[in-house]
């Protein structure tokens, strides 16, 4: 594409002496001035940061967005990738950012979606106090809108600046500035800050990007943004951990302590003589054990303490307690009426529990995955939540490596039936003998079941052994224990097509023709093998070291000093032909094909951390520089860097093969998909100088 293209950023729609004035700025692009470097770095600080912030936040308010994990992330792509085809127009986005912003935190404030699950009917979803939720569609497609428009004006920020300086130099800067804004999150995440802290951040930074020529029509808007949090951030008995808004209230007439997730019904604070009366199951495994055999017992899921104070009323006399939301052990020291967590007999484990079967060397008497369900995803990306990797046939083995001779395994849950057969599979796999199946009553189409074995024999004084269907368990390339079958839903199908339109009808009334951005088809390809790339990354960290936000956070800063790295490596040294930057790119792939994860589980913590990063982060480094090499010619770097973001998008959809193929197979297309760049692009690549 020719330097004089730059202009077709616009619509065909705009015309005379704005046109004309875009022709200009197109032919002679404005130069960086002092202070420029900054204010982009600044930039794309905030951009990363308000991104991260909405997809914690909007998922903590909108039921619904839960069930689609990269939901936000794919508006936020969409958003900034118009503001960059906007870099040069006449549409001021950026200056409209403070009325889309509250705009949307107050559509989400004012439209929440709740779940209730009584013990009975069907589950109901609703708004503000009793009233109905908006039907789902509606509440998707606005969500969706508001964060494209706030994310557009962020975008269109950063483009302006991203335009003065060379394309290698204008990428180097924003990544530092991603780097900042990764690191900012996740202090104020470490710190438990509720979401008026992000807002101020947030509010602060757009007006510090709006001035000079800030309006008070917008400081009145980013005002009533910040007012809006705080008063979320008020709320009586409502604290934020690093993954879940908690909620805990009474209901009336009823002295258990309740506590939502998200706004969906987690966990209750129930008093012993509580359980003993109405919440059985949490005995059962102690039927099966002599008390006098409980000198050490392991409870993966503590939560708020439940499960700890029944083990110590039992006779044990140690207690593992691990959990992996601190706020949960926080609010059960502070409410528990029992006060399991003070008990000298407690050893409290803020910890992912796969990633504590992993590297604890304990043998246990009794080891409890006790109601393990975090209604959590990992991340905006994979399709993971908090538990996944503690459910699958590999975690059990690591559980069956921890029992002491003659221990006991047992975990207990509401299942659907096909989990419930799925999980007595796994056991049975894992285990080598049919569980003992102690099933309660129903819950929203769910039932109670206590499900227990011994490796060394069958289950003492047990009256019924399962016997059900047998249902594929979950492994750690497939994580996916609440799906039935190796298939896409059709409602994410229906909700990435939408997606998907949405995309391609907004990209050409924001931003012109599509055939503008024909000349960086192959960025496009990147983009999307990129995501998938980043993706594995982030979901082989989780199952190597933990679904924490901390980990999680880690991988995030890795790939961007991965990036970084390789833009210095562009930016000084002379780069071989890209043939051969391709070839080391789908070498790498392969060798992190062939390398089984499970090979890595094994080896010590340092060096689990070395080989992991090297399969993982060198083909994020060697595909980073063959973007480099790419984008350091291109001629509109604006246009370039937003075919790359829309790419991301369809990489975002790709992203769900794994609920059939597993993760591993996501590898195979990232190969594909820049064997398709290489293909596409091979007539524009020519070596760095």
């Amino acid at each position: 594409m020719d330097a004089g293209r730059l202009s077709d950023v616009t619509s065909a729609g705009d015309a005379g002496d704005a046109g004309d004035a875009r022709e200009a700025s197109a032919a002679s692009p404005p130069q960086p001035q002092r202070g420029d470097q900054v204010r982009l770095a600044f930039a794309s600080f905030l951009m990363l940061f308000v991104e991260l912030a909405l997809i914690r936040w909007i998922t903590a308010n909108n039921v619904y967005v839960t069930e689609a994990t990269n939901f936000v992330l794919l508006a936020s792509f969409l958003g900034i990738g118009i503001g960059f085809l906007n870099a040069a127009s006449g549409r001021d986005y950026l200056r409209w950012t403070p009325v889309a912003l509250v705009a949307l935190v107050g559509f989400v404030l004012e439209f929440p979606v709740v779940l209730h699950s009584g013990a009975g009917g069907p589950l109901i979803f609703s708004g503000v106090g009793q009233s109905r939720a908006l039907p789902q569609p509606l509440s998707f497609g606005l969500v969706f809108l508001l964060t494209v428009a706030v994310m557009a004006g962020l975008g269109q920020g950063v483009a302006r600046l991203f335009i003065r300086f060379r394309p290698l130099s204008a990428y180097r800067l924003d990544i530092l500035g991603s780097l900042a804004g990764i690191a900012l999150f996740s202090v104020l995440s470490f710190l438990d800050q509720p979401p008026v802290t992000w807002g101020v951040i947030a509010c602060c930074g757009l007006f510090i990007v709006l001035a000079p020529k800030v309006r008070m029509w917008q400081i009145v808007g980013l005002g009533a943004v910040v007012l809006l949090l705080t008063w979320q951030s008020v709320t009586p008995h409502q604290e934020w951990s690093p993954y879940n808004k908690l909620t805990l209230h009474k209901r009336h007439g009823n002295s258990v302590l309740f506590i939502s997730a998200n706004n969906i019904p987690y966990q209750g604070i129930h008093p012993l003589s509580a359980i003993r009366r109405n919440k059985q199951f949490y005995l059962l495994p102690y039927q099966h054990v002599a008390r006098a055999s409980l000198g050490n017992v392991l409870i993966i899921g503590a939560g708020n303490g439940n499960d700890v104070a029944v083990a110590l009323s039992e006779g044990a006399r140690h207690v593992d307690a691990v959990e992996i939301d601190p706020l949960l052990v926080q609010i059960g020291r502070q409410y528990h009426p029992a006060h399991p967590y003070q008990n000298p007999r407690v050893t409290v484990h803020i910890d992912d529990g796969r990633q504590y079967l992993q590297d604890a060397t304990q043998r246990y008497n009794l080891i409890l995955y006790a109601l393990p369900d975090s209604l959590t995803s990992l991340a905006g990306q994979g399709g993971i939540r908090l538990e996944s990797y503690l459910l699958t046939t590999q975690a059990l083995q690591a559980a069956r490596a921890h029992l002491a001779p003659g221990g006991t395994f047992a975990m207990y849950n509401y299942y659907a039936p096909f989990v419930l057969n799925r999980y007595a599979t796994t056991m049975k796999d894992a285990f080598g003998r049919d569980p003992c199946a102690q099933l309660g009553g129903f819950l929203q189409g769910r039932r109670m079941a206590v499900l227990t074995v011994r490796p060394s024999g069958p289950v003492p004084d047990c009256a019924s052994f399962w016997h059900g269907t047998r249902e594929a368990p979950a492994t750690d390339n497939r994580p996916f224990p609440y799906l039935a079958s190796a298939s896409i839903p059709a409602p994410y199908l229906w909700l990435l097509g939408a997606i998907l339109l949405a995309a391609l009808l907004l990209v050409r009334l924001t931003g012109g023709p599509l055939t503008r951005m024909r000349s960086y088809v192959d960025l496009a390809f990147m983009g999307a093998a990129f995501l998938l790339l980043e993706t594995k990354s982030i979901v082989q960290f989780a199952l190597l070291f933990g679904t924490t936000w901390f980990v999680n956070a880690l991988v995030f800063a890795a790939v961007l000093v991965a990036v970084y790295l390789a833009v210095e490596t562009a930016r000084w040294v002379r780069l071989p032909p890209p043939v051969v930057l391709y070839g080391a790119l789908l070498c790498s792939l392969a060798v992190a094909w062939i390398v089984p994860q499970e090979a890595l589980l094994g080896l010590p913590l340092v060096t689990r951390f070395l080989a992991a990063s090297a399969l993982a982060f060198a083909p994020v480094y060697l595909a980073n520089l063959v973007f480099a090499q790419r984008f350091s010619g291109v001629e509109t770097a604006t246009t370039a860097f937003a075919a790359n973001l829309l790419g991301a998008m369809v990489g975002g959809t790709l992203e769900y093969l794994a609920l059939i193929t597993g993760y591993q197979f996501l590898l195979i297309v990232t190969a594909v998909l820049y064997g398709l760049a290489f293909i596409t692009g091979r007539r524009r690549l020519a070596p760095a100088r």
